[in-house]
């Protein structure tokens, strides 16, 4: 009985071990090469917790497998370090211009919940009150939602007002029937002297996902200011099924296939459309910044697209893990600020208003 404990444990370990390694070679694979990796790479917290775990129940009966565990999780590297940051001081010291810092502010705001009739006016009212405690320099907002005028639900007149802008960039989908606009935006309290969009090649005018970009100048700086939100899953709880078994409910078999190929198609989606922002980003005249809803966790291809050339604001002034995501599946931290090199970041935010299903991100952008 020993013998088949001892050997059971083995093998799940081992099980673990493998998922943890097919999850460090998910961020170096476009998910087109190799369409199961991003799975892994999504379950890396579970298969790097079980190897942890492991690892401390076979130190308990000093076995070698524990030594086994360490070396896999030390195999990781750097990369473990994507998941949180643990920098043991904020700082909000200036690289040389004190009184120049941009103050930038990223939120997928879930069309200020226009779908939630019961709360949808404290909701969006507890948005525009959040932003005129932040004060931000520059607000980017996903899965923005305005409704053209008359309207009972107004949201563009607030955000100017809250945030004291003088200048705006809009990318949407026009609704005729409900003269409603559903996209993404960008609010500044400095000149917008030029505006433009990143067209993504699944473009389409009810596609939702979008990347607008604008060259805002403070005092004597230029920032180009790229503001994404890429491809969405979309999982909507009335396409699915499931089924009964005792007490409990799962998702039926159908439903678990079509999730996959949701999923799948969207890791692929995401991989093209970040290499299209980074290679727009890479010939801009600015330096740059590029925030929003990135729908993909930091050991995914995508964030491995950005990261290879800029700067993670959240890892480069923040602690913890910084979970942004607080809807029903969870998928920890999918929206990032980066900036090139040339330019440093601090006093990094993850919000902790519940507003939105996801939490809003800010901190403050200089030259250095």
């Amino acid at each position: 009985m020993k013998k088949i404990v001892s050997t059971s444990a083995k093998i799940i370990t081992s099980i673990f071990i493998l998922g943890l390694l097919l999850g460090y070679a998910s961020p170096y694979f476009h998910p087109n090469t190799i369409t199961f990796l991003p799975f892994f790479g999504l379950s890396y917290p579970i298969f790097a917790g079980g190897v942890i775990i492991f690892m401390l129940i076979w130190a308990v009966f000093k076995s070698k497998w524990a030594i086994f565990c360490l070396f896999f999780l030390l195999i990781g590297g750097k990369l473990h370090f994507r998941s949180f940051a643990y920098n043991l001081t904020n700082s909000s010291e200036s690289a040389n211009n004190p009184g120049n810092k941009l103050k930038l502010l990223s939120y997928n705001v879930r069309l200020f919940g226009i779908y939630e009739p019961s709360n949808a006016m404290q909701n969006r009212d507890g948005i525009f009150s959040f932003l005129r405690k932040e004060n931000p320099d520059v607000a980017c907002f996903q899965e923005y939602y305005r409704q053209d005028k008359p309207t009972k639900f107004e949201t563009f007149d607030s955000l100017m007002s809250s945030i004291h802008a003088i200048d705006y960039h809009e990318r949407s989908a026009h609704k005729i029937s409900g003269r409603q606009n559903f996209g993404i935006a960008m609010f500044s309290k400095y000149p917008m002297i030029a505006k433009g969009d990143v067209m993504f090649d699944t473009q389409s005018s009810s596609d939702f996902n979008y990347c607008i970009f604008a060259d805002i100048v403070k005092g004597k700086d230029t920032f180009r200011i790229y503001n994404v939100h890429l491809q969405s899953i979309r999982l909507q709880e009335g396409n699915y099924t499931a089924e009964r078994i005792g007490n409990q409910r799962i998702p039926s078999k159908s439903t678990i296939i079509k999730v996959i190929k949701k999923l799948r198609l969207a890791y692929q989606k995401r991989a093209d459309q970040a290499r299209r922002v980074v290679a727009h980003a890479s010939n801009s005249p600015y330096p740059s910044v590029i925030c929003g809803d990135f729908n993909d966790t930091p050991m995914s291809y995508c964030y491995n697209q950005f990261n290879r050339k800029y700067i993670d604001a959240f890892r480069n002034s923040a602690w913890g893990i910084g979970s942004t995501y607080i809807g029903r599946l969870p998928a920890g931290r999918i929206d990032y600020i980066f900036h090139t090199p040339t330019l440093n970041s601090s006093e990094f935010q993850v919000h902790s208003e519940k507003l939105s299903d996801h939490r809003a991100i800010s901190c403050k952008i200089e030259k250095l």
